[in-house]
């Protein structure tokens, strides 16, 4: 995915999600709510963003990279 300029809000991510939840794990809709409880940097809130973007339009494969990313990078805690 390409880098975009564009910084996308709290509240933009959290919409993002409601639109694409239908066609991700529930698990992974879950965690995802329960992260963007938290007060995010931007960098974070774009990285999540573009995770999400067009998901629903995504391959079963590329829908598989992206829940890999999400759960490495924002939910694994060790």
């Amino acid at each position: 995915m390409g880098k975009c300029t564009i910084d996308h809000s709290q509240n933009d991510v959290m919409t993002k999600l409601e639109e694409q939840s239908p066609y991700m794990p529930d698990h992974l809709v879950q965690e995802t709510r329960k992260f963007l409880k938290q007060r995010l940097n931007q960098e974070t809130l774009n990285e999540v963003f573009h995770l999400l973007k067009k998901y629903d339009l995504a391959s079963e494969e590329e829908r598989e990279k992206r829940n890999a990313e999400l759960q490495k990078r924002f939910f694994q805690t060790s």
